[in-house]
């Protein structure tokens, strides 16, 4: 079993508001918070723009299952680098850490894609949120392992 995550409500409630705002095309953002031992908890969601564009898709060229010109930010997203740098130096003067990613499949499962698997970080917790024809309808946390596999994160959801 490895790490599990730990959030309130309204972190998801914010998250799958995010994801069904931006349907057809996927969303993605921050989680900021703390590990504690096994454990990350999750303080803030941060939402940031889909930057995914001809430039992005051209700095993962070896990753499988990426067609040339598959620009499209129905299938994939990208965190501009500045935007992450900028939200690592903010969540540092707040004595946080960025502890993971979300992103949403937009008419697809809540399952990482073999993209999602070749850009993730091991120390990361990854929310993927599935959203149907407009509507969120599955929220699932992934890890992970030492393999360089995802495995289900548990996730540990406080009524707010």
């Amino acid at each position: 079993m490895g790490m599990g995550l730990r959030l309130d409500s309204e972190h998801q409630l914010a998250i799958q508001n995010h994801a069904e705002s931006t349907y057809p095309e996927e969303c993605c953002g921050l989680l900021l918070g703390k590990h504690r031992g096994d454990v990350k908890t999750l303080v803030e969601v941060l939402p940031t723009p889909n930057n995914w564009d001809g430039e992005a898709a051209d700095a993962y060229p070896m990753v499988e299952g990426k067609h040339q010109g598959d620009y499209s930010r129905q299938r994939r997203f990208s965190i501009a680098p500045e935007v992450l740098l900028r939200a690592q130096k903010d969540a540092r003067d707040r004595n946080l850490d960025i502890i993971g990613i979300y992103h949403s499949h937009p008419d697809h499962p809540a399952v990482p894609s073999e993209f999602d698997r070749a850009i993730a970080w091991q120390q990361y917790s990854y929310i993927i949120v599935a959203v149907e024809e407009g509507k969120a309808c599955d929220f699932r946390s992934w890890s992970l392992d030492e393999h360089h596999q995802f495995q289900p994160e548990e996730t540990i959801i406080i009524k707010g």
